[in-house]
């Protein structure tokens, strides 16, 4: 049941949080907004404390942003482990997702979970080796489904009184391509998901173009999930 209250005056996350319109235009996965928003959780060792923050894009991506902020602004300890949880509203670039490679070697006791709404220029080769990379090195990435946008609304979002559990109700189909797109760059398998844009209305369009190989190697349950797709049935 939803409070009647908005996020508490007490709340020490109160002034980082971001708008509930800029929560829609940022994290919305239809469109396609320039700009990057960060909402990230840390938590350090056995405490059951998470200090929460918000960042955009500045002269800087990003998670360059973050990086540079978390390194100067801490003192390092490498025997102390640290979590870190990012919701991005675009995955990293190539450059950033090397740039998080080397902090996470400076940095061994730290562990990474990145959550993101859409695939940055997902077709260029460069982008889909970055992301590769980042999971060879033993960050998880993942697409924000339902459950973790309802997470963020609620610990990152300055909601009106009694909205609490009313965060903007996006497509699951949206999620759901571009897990299948994020399936398709862990495979090294051509991409299946085309995106484009008809300037006149400023439509953004998304295709699925699947080859065999995407039929072959991508687990049958995956592609049925998007329920765009109908598998060949084989007659015994």
């Amino acid at each position: 049941m939803a409070s009647n209250k908005g996020p508490s005056a007490g709340d020490a996350t109160l002034r980082r949080r971001i708008e509930p319109w800029e929560f829609e235009v940022f994290f919305d996965p239809r469109e396609l907004r320039k700009e990057a928003c960060l909402l990230y959780e840390i938590q350090w060792g056995t405490s059951h404390k998470m200090w929460r923050n918000t960042g955009k894009n500045t002269a800087n991506h990003v998670e360059l942003n973050f990086i540079e902020k978390f390194t100067s602004e801490r003192r390092y300890c490498p025997s102390t482990h640290c979590s870190i949880t990012w919701f991005l509203s675009w995955s990293p670039c190539w450059e950033c997702s090397k740039a998080i490679r080397g902090f996470l070697s400076q940095c061994p006791s730290v562990t990474l979970v990145i959550y993101v709404t859409r695939l940055f220029w997902h077709m260029d080769p460069q982008n889909r080796q970055g992301l590769r990379d980042l999971l060879k090195s033993g960050v998880t990435v993942r697409i924000m489904r339902s459950p973790e946008y309802d997470h963020c609304w609620k610990n990152f979002v300055n909601y009106p009184p009694g909205k609490e559990d009313h965060w903007p109700r996006y497509p699951e189909l949206w999620m759901k391509l571009y897990e299948l797109e994020l399936y398709c760059i862990i495979l090294s398998l051509p991409p299946c998901l085309k995106i484009s844009r008809r300037n006149q209305k400023q439509l953004t369009l998304f295709r699925l173009t699947l080859q065999n190989c995407h039929y072959q190697i991508i687990p049958p349950h995956i592609l049925l999930d998007t329920g765009l797709i109908q598998l060949p049935v084989i007659w015994r």
